[in-house]
């Protein structure tokens, strides 16, 4: 292990928190221990994991966009082995070769881009919806969050239908894979080789949509602007973030309705707060919990000094609830304006597939305001990964405007 990954280096006389972040028990509740770590200091060191971690909302931001002091191009993980193999990609690389990468995979998820999607995606969100009311009861992952991102954003992205129907769970992995050095990690590697081999093997340019995003890459290779090596890499960048982000956030936006059924009422009566309502969700619920960077030089993060070399954990969902910031962090409300929540990231980093996952969900919840009564939820369940936070499961019942649902 490097000395700063590895739980054995000590940092005397600087503010700690001796629990391992990426644990079950902090996995399944982690905003006490969020919690814990702002009132700990700006920079808290985590002996567990051989860490620092940032969680107060001033710092991660500060942090963010500091970009040539907390560097990606060393890694993002909590553990050194997916350091080792990861640099290089658009989430693990700095300036200048990020901007190259970001330039390309970022295309056709540009406003400008997704015009061209807009109308099937509202359509098909439209009629989903629909069906869900008449049936009444549902898994609101599996039947609702999942279906526009598996069905049609995975067809944008153009892989061969066997990638397709993995793409889930290689996303998963890859977000597992991002953690500490746990069992969790150690499982995912397996599964990310074999969705390397996929890449290499299968999604060839014959293999690919003619028009989708993967053959773009291929096109972009053609025009000299990246190597055709990085053909593969970068398409690996499609298959996490365009699905589980998404996917939990939607999930995380339907329980928060209806566990919170004044807000859904608010909603309904001012529909203009399906934007706020959206990206409530993902303040209060942030879909990743937070990923590392390495310092480059000896800095100071609040007054806490910070040695070169060092890794820092950035805890976007922290920072999203940071009293410090933000009146009732705790509370769901569609009525708060918010320009500055780290949900999907911020700085040269930040999400490039915001837009989309956005126009998703408001899509599907403008289907449901215009259909949808009252929202039931029953008691989720957790999905545990460690990087994701989002259910696996979660029980949902629509009744419709006008009447009770058919019963299903």
């Amino acid at each position: 292990m490097t000395a700063a990954t590895s739980p054995s280096v000590v940092r005397d006389d600087v503010p700690a928190y001796d629990v391992d972040i990426y644990s079950d028990a902090v996995i399944r509740d982690p905003y006490p221990h969020y919690s814990r770590i702002r009132e700990l200091g700006a920079a808290v060191w985590l002996p567990a994991n051989g860490m620092w971690a940032i969680g107060r909302h001033a710092d991660v931001r500060a942090c963010l966009s500091d970009h040539d002091t907390f560097r990606s191009g060393m890694g993002v993980a909590g553990n050194d082995r997916a350091n080792g193999i990861a640099p290089g990609n658009l989430l693990a690389s700095d300036p200048p070769l990020h901007e190259e990468l970001r330039r390309i995979v970022a295309a056709p998820l540009s406003l400008r881009a997704l015009n061209d999607v807009k109308d099937r995606i509202t359509e098909t969100a439209d009629a989903l919806v629909e069906r869900l009311v008449e049936r009444g009861s549902f898994d609101g992952m599996a039947d609702l969050a999942q279906y526009l991102p598996v069905s049609i954003v995975s067809e944008l992205v153009g892989m061969p239908e066997h990638g397709r129907e993995n793409m889930l769970r290689w996303a998963s992995a890859v977000f597992d894979m991002l953690g500490g050095a746990n069992e969790r990690a150690e499982a995912a590697f397996p599964v990310i080789k074999e969705m390397r081999a996929y890449t290499v093997n299968e999604a060839t340019r014959d293999n690919v949509r003619p028009g989708g995003w993967v053959a773009m890459l291929y096109d972009a290779a053609d025009q000299g602007l990246i190597r055709p090596e990085q053909v593969q890499m970068l398409m690996r960048d499609y298959l996490g973030p365009s699905l589980d982000t998404t996917i939990y956030a939607t999930g995380h936006l339907l329980y928060l309705l209806g566990a919170n059924p004044g807000q859904w009422e608010r909603l309904v009566q001012e529909p203009k707060l399906v934007p706020n309502a959206i990206n409530e969700a993902v303040r209060l619920e942030s879909p990743i919990r937070g990923f590392t960077r390495t310092v480059a030089v000896d800095t100071v993060v609040g007054d806490v000094a910070i040695p070169a070399g060092d890794r820092v954990l950035i805890l976007y969902a922290s920072a999203n609830r940071d009293e410090r910031q933000w009146d009732r962090p705790e509370a769901f409300d569609v009525g708060r304006v918010l320009i500055d929540h780290v949900g999907f990231g911020h700085g040269i980093h930040a999400c490039a597939g915001m837009q989309l996952a956005r126009l998703e969900m408001r899509c599907i919840l403008t289907a449901m305001v215009e259909r949808v009564a009252r929202i039931e939820v029953g008691e989720p369940v957790l999905a545990m990964n460690n990087v994701l936070r989002g259910y696996e499961r979660l029980p949902v019942r629509f009744l419709k405007k006008g009447g009770d649902p058919a019963v299903g």
